[in-house]
């Protein structure tokens, strides 16, 4: 059964998040991820992490104002800067928690954009990016996420991704495969994930639709999580997903699946 991390950005929400931690390992999770640590000094987290014996697995770039929409700033030409001083301020969070891997959101294409500069500067970026946190024993990942909820989102599919990691040309670039996004932008879950496993760094949950727990849609949990012991995955699976009801009611897919 592969190692799962509640993601604080959307389970145990009904509390302050850093009390969301304490929640994550009274709950059975062994590791934890959320969107961003830079709203809270990193000496505060890493205590709540070595107080409750939780891994810290993953979290993303800065990514420009989230409150207003912004969902990344990698693949934009203007943001060159902003980017690269996210990287720094990354690396230093990921130092102190212990962070051996870092998520970069490409951004949400301009309308009326030339595609071609933002796939340049986006591939200039991680290029950075990679060889940046490759010194610092950390690596790299970005992710696919599907076109429905984020209209115009740059990097959206799997082959994309492989197309892009080519052309940035660095060992230290791998995918993150969010389930629920890829069954809504390709399907053919197992297979592409069996296929590209020597690049798939983390895996990400939920069920569609809904974005709920597993069990509460189309997707066959039970099947991906034998399937991925059987090709060998050894990173986590983030449970990124919103709660049906509540956090602490929905965890029954946990004990359903042998999780816990």
């Amino acid at each position: 059964m592969p190692r799962f991390a509640a993601n604080l950005s959307m389970l145990f929400t009904e509390m302050d998040f850093l009390d969301r931690f304490a929640a994550a390992a009274e709950a059975g999770f062994s590791g934890v991820e959320y969107l961003f640590p830079y709203d809270y000094p990193a000496e505060e987290i890493k205590a709540r992490l070595d107080a409750h014996n939780l891994t810290q697995v993953l979290f993303n770039l800065p990514a420009g104002d989230w409150a207003n929409g912004d969902r990344g700033v990698a693949c934009d030409p203007e943001r060159v800067e902003e980017f690269r001083a996210g990287v720094d301020k990354a690396i230093a969070y990921a130092k102190v928690l212990g962070n051996t891997q870092i998520n970069c959101l490409a951004g949400i294409a301009p309308k009326g954009a030339d595609l071609g500069k933002l796939e340049m500067t986006f591939i200039e970026n991680l290029r950075y990016a990679a060889k940046k946190l490759e010194a610092e024993g950390i690596r790299l990942i970005m992710e696919m996420i599907n076109t429905r909820d984020i209209p115009r989102f740059f990097l959206n599919n799997t082959s994309q991704a492989l197309e892009i990691r080519d052309k940035v040309g660095s060992t230290n670039l791998f995918l993150q495969y969010d389930i629920y996004h890829m069954q809504i932008m390709e399907g053919d879950l197992a297979r592409t994930i069996e296929n590209n496993l020597a690049v798939i760094n983390h895996v990400q949950l939920a069920d569609n639709p809904g974005r709920n727990e597993p069990g509460t849609g189309e997707i066959n949990y039970r099947f991906l999580f034998e399937h991925l012991d059987r090709i060998g995955y050894q990173g986590w699976v983030g449970c990124e997903y919103k709660p049906a009801t509540t956090t602490a009611a929905g965890l029954g897919w946990m004990k359903a699946h042998n999780a816990i």
